[in-house]
């Protein structure tokens, strides 16, 4: 009897979970290969090794586990990143937050960027991936030993940009070295923003994604507060901070800002219209 093609599997991939992206993603993972090696590959008969990898997946997936997890790795604007229960999974608000810290820091050489609570290390590796080999230092920081490891091996992915990168361990800025204090160029940071007690919150994520990478206390404020205030001492002048928030804070965070001494500050939308991405200057 011949073994099944993945155009067969496929199929049948697609009828357990009732996404056809999913099946492919899935099926595309199982065989090793990318998109268009995949569809160059159909009609080619499936390995035992990888039809139980697939069905493993599934079986996962079908238990309600996010398909990133499940696959162990997720895209990041030109990354391609670990990602586990260990870590946040990245997400499109989030490459945006990436992109507005590349363009600041792009504007100044030679430039230190310092992403805070880095969790799989998709923003600090994106600025190190994306920013001139010459002039750059980006240090990641997170207060979790697990998120930092998990970083670690994203590091090393990303080839000779790689040694442009420092990780350290600590609670927000605690975790740099004291000489970076008023020197740094661009801070970043997508902390945890969720009030303990917010019924929005989707099911799967509160059961699968780290807890202390979503919640920060009883307003969801904790965290953007220990970030902001902080970043008008380790910030040079005219540094730069850049924040993803929740859609309903930007007010506040506005007002946090303000009383921290932090100047033009402003904040944008996301793909979606809601308010998520806070840009403050330390004054020159």
């Amino acid at each position: 009897m011949n073994a099944a093609t993945w155009r067969e599997v496929l199929a049948d991939t697609q009828d357990a979970l009732g996404s056809e992206r999913e099946a492919r993603l899935l099926c595309e993972h199982a065989a090793g290969l990318d998109a268009s090696e995949f569809s160059a590959s159909l009609d080619e008969a499936v390995t035992q090794r990888m039809a139980l990898h697939l069905q493993e997946m599934i079986r996962r997936r079908l238990a309600g586990e996010p398909v990133q997890y499940v696959m162990g790795r997720w895209a990041f604007r030109y990354l391609d990143l670990l990602v586990d229960r260990r870590v946040l999974i990245p997400r499109p608000e989030t490459e945006q937050v990436a992109e507005v810290a590349v363009q600041f820091a792009r504007t100044v050489s030679p430039r230190v960027a310092v992403d805070l609570g880095t969790g799989s290390g998709a923003i600090g590796l994106s600025l190190a991936h994306e920013l001139p080999l010459d002039g750059t230092t980006v240090w990641l920081t997170d207060n979790s030993p697990d998120a930092l490891d998990v970083a670690r091996s994203n590091a090393a992915g990303i080839g000779r940009a790689g040694a442009n990168v420092r990780i350290a361990q600590g609670d927000w800025f605690a975790a740099l070295p004291r000489e970076l204090r008023g020197s740094i160029d661009v801070v970043v940071s997508n902390p945890p923003y969720i009030a303990a007690d917010d019924p929005e919150v989707e099911s799967t994520v509160a059961a699968h994604e780290p807890h202390e990478a979503l919640y920060a206390g009883a307003d969801g404020l904790d965290a953007l507060r220990a970030v902001i205030s902080g970043a008008s001492e380790w910030l040079r002048p005219g540094g730069v901070l850049v924040a993803e928030i929740g859609h309903r804070q930007g007010d506040v965070v506005r007002a946090l800002c303000e009383a921290a001494g932090l100047a033009a500050v402003e904040i944008r939308r996301d793909y979606a219209g809601l308010d998520r991405i806070l840009i403050a200057r330390r004054p020159d």
